[in-house]
């Protein structure tokens, strides 16, 4: 029987995006300077990122600081909604704005989405074959991030919805033989300063 080991999923979203996404903003390499100094001398062996530029250049940014590490381009860490959710689903009072607002991103995103969260579950989910653990970043965009998220923790395919995650937070995965999922962190933004923190979001989700 081939032996497996644990998978540590190293999980950030890409840092603060230009106006037109074709790049970060001073505070984005900012953030992904302060991220890469945190994972410094973690035992981080791949970087996984999608090619586009916000993703690209915060992956290239943190890799600086991680020797060894190669950067690896992946068509499912990127920007695609996961799961499209049922009116059911969705509480009563917002179903409505919810559906509207996700109807109003490009069709690919929305009808290829489904498929590349399925391949990203695939490959970046789950024990390893071998007896040591490894541990992978990946470097992505916010609603991947909820997914993951919601899936490590069993919860409905829906609730990947209203799991946002901070401009170069960093959340941790560990998927260990014989073990649920273990999320060891969540939206962790201890290494940037507060003016870094809640880039993007509204001021009401400002903690």
């Amino acid at each position: 029987m081939t032996p497996t080991a644990a998978r540590y999923l190293y999980l950030t979203r890409h840092g603060q995006a230009s106006a037109d996404e074709s790049t970060l903003t001073d505070a984005g390499r900012r953030q992904a300077a302060l991220l890469g100094e945190r994972l410094r001398g973690a035992p981080i062996t791949a970087i996984h990122h999608r090619p586009l530029p916000r993703a690209e250049e915060t992956a290239r940014l943190v890799g600086e600081h991680l020797p060894g590490a190669p950067l690896l381009r992946s068509e499912p860490a990127g920007d695609y909604i996961p799961y499209l959710p049922r009116r059911e689903e969705l509480p009563a009072e917002s179903a409505d704005g919810t559906l509207a607002r996700l109807d109003g991103f490009p069709a690919a995103e929305r009808e290829q989405g489904p498929g590349l969260a399925q391949e990203a579950l695939a490959r970046f989910t789950g024990t390893v074959e071998g007896d040591e653990p490894r541990h992978e970043l990946l470097v992505t965009h916010n609603f991947l991030v909820g997914w993951l998220v919601r899936d490590a923790l069993e919860a409905p395919a829906h609730r990947w919805l209203g799991l946002n995650h901070t401009n170069a937070g960093l959340t941790v995965i560990r998927y260990a033989p014989g073990r649920p999922p273990a999320l060891l962190l969540y939206n962790d933004t201890g290494h940037l300063p507060a003016e870094l923190r809640w880039t993007g979001f509204p001021p009401e989700l400002h903690v």
